[in-house]
C-alpha cells in the first residue's frame, strides 16, 4: 500500500488505492505488447477497400444515424427529414467524427514519441508504446481513407485546437499523468460510441462496420495501458500536484468529449439545424444528459482507482454534468449499467 497521504484532502472511500508494483506493471505491459504482436491490423490489408460491398453509396439507407447510439439520430428534427437528407447528414457526421478521431490520434502519436525519447534502456513502456504508436498510425490512415472515399470536406477539430495542437505533445514530457488523462479523454468517447453502434445498430455500411471492429479491437489495448499507467502513477502523486490533477481530470474529459461529440458550426450551417435542436442534443435534454453521463462511467471508476476522485473533484464532475455511478468493470454496457442501478 502506498504510504503517501495528504491530510488536507478526503480521498475516495477506503483511503488511497493499492499501488501497482513495478513487477505487476511490467508484466501487464509485456502481455499488452505480446498481444500487439499476436493480433494487429494493417489499414490497407485488413480493410478490403476495393470490394464492391465497401463502395461508398450516397443512396445507402445504412448511413442514417442510429437512434440508439447517436443523439442526433434519435431527435425528432432529424427523423422528420427526408431519407436523402438523413443519409447526407449521416455521412457528414460519420466523416467528421473520423476526422476528429484521426487528429486526436495524431496528437497521441506525437506525444508518445516525445515520452519514449528519454526512457531508460529495457523500459517495458518503450516497447508497448511504440507498438501503440504503430497501431495508431494505421488508424489515422484507415480513418482518413474513409473520409476521402465519403468525399465530404469535413473540418474535424475546431480552428482553435489546430492552433494549440503543436503544444499538446510536450505535456507527455513534463506532465505525463495529465497527458495520458488527455489520451483517455480522446479515446473513451469514441470507443464507447463505436461499441454502442456495433451493439445496437442492425445495419451499417460495411466499411464503417469494419473500421469500427478494427479500431475497437486495438483500442482495447491502448485504453488498458492508459488505465494501468494512471493506476500506477496516480497513487504516487502528492500534495498540490494530486489535487490539481484530480480537478483537471473531469475538465479534460468534458473538453475532449465536446470536441468529439458536438458537431462543429460548419455542420449546423450546412444542414440549417435549429439552435434549439443543437442545445437539446448537446446536452440540455434529459436523455442527452443521461448519455453524457454514461460516456464517462469507465473513467469515473478509474479516477477512484487511481486516487484522483476527491471531494473537490466530485463537485467538478457534477458541475460539468458528467458525474454518476461508476462502472463496475471496464466496458460495462449501458443496458447492464441501468439494470444494476
Amino acid at each position: 500500500m502506498s504510504t503517501t497521504t495528504d491530510s488536507t484532502v478526503d480521498w475516495a472511500e477506503g483511503g488511497l488505492p493499492e499501488e501497482l508494483t513495478r513487477q505487476e506493471y511490467a508484466e501487464t505491459l509485456r502481455m499488452l505488447s505480446q498481444a500487439s504482436v499476436d493480433r494487429h491490423f494493417d489499414a490497407f490489408v485488413d480493410v478490403p477497400w476495393d470490394d464492391p460491398d465497401f463502395r461508398i453509396d450516397p443512396t445507402d439507407a445504412r448511413w442514417v444515424l442510429p437512434a440508439t447510439a447517436d443523439p442526433l439520430g434519435a431527435h425528432p428534427w432529424y427523423q422528420a427529414q427526408s431519407l436523402e437528407r438523413q443519409i447526407e447528414i449521416g455521412m457528414w457526421r460519420q466523416a467528421n467524427i473520423l476526422k476528429v478521431g484521426l487528429q486526436f490520434e495524431n496528437l497521441l502519436i506525437r506525444g508518445i514519441m516525445q515520452y519514449v525519447f528519454s526512457l531508460r534502456n529495457g523500459s517495458p513502456e518503450f516497447r508497448y508504446l511504440t507498438h501503440e504508436a504503430t497501431e495508431e498510425c494505421h488508424h489515422t490512415q484507415m480513418f482518413q481513407e474513409t473520409v476521402n472515399r465519403i468525399g465530404v470536406d469535413v473540418p474535424g477539430m475546431p480552428r482553435y485546437m489546430k492552433v494549440v495542437a503543436p503544444v499538446i505533445p510536450w505535456f507527455a514530457s513534463f506532465a505525463p499523468v495529465g497527458f495520458f488523462i488527455a489520451v483517455l479523454a480522446g479515446e473513451e468517447p469514441i470507443d464507447h460510441t463505436q461499441k454502442a453502434v456495433l451493439r445496437d445498430a442492425k445495419e451499417m455500411p460495411p466499411v464503417i462496420a469494419r473500421i469500427m471492429q478494427i479500431h475497437i479491437a486495438e483500442e482495447a489495448r491502448h485504453i488498458s495501458f492508459a488505465h494501468e499507467y494512471l493506476k500506477r502513477r496516480g497513487p504516487r502523486m502528492t500534495g498540490l500536484s494530486r489535487q490539481f490533477t484530480a480537478v483537471m481530470f473531469p475538465v479534460i474529459m468534458r473538453l475532449a468529449c465536446d470536441l468529439i461529440m458536438v458537431p462543429p458550426k460548419e455542420f449546423r450551417e450546412t444542414f440549417d439545424i435549429p439552435e434549439d435542436v443543437m442545445k437539446d442534443l448537446y446536452w440540455r435534454a434529459p436523455e442527452s444528459r443521461v448519455r453524457l453521463s454514461e460516456l464517462f462511467s469507465d473513467v469515473r471508476m478509474l479516477a477512484e482507482e487511481a486516487g484522483l476522485m476527491t471531494r473537490l473533484s466530485r463537485r467538478v464532475w457534477r458541475l460539468l454534468k458528467i458525474d454518476g455511478r461508476s462502472a463496475r468493470y471496464r466496458g460495462e454496457p449501458a443496458v447492464a449499467f441501468d439494470e444494476a442501478s
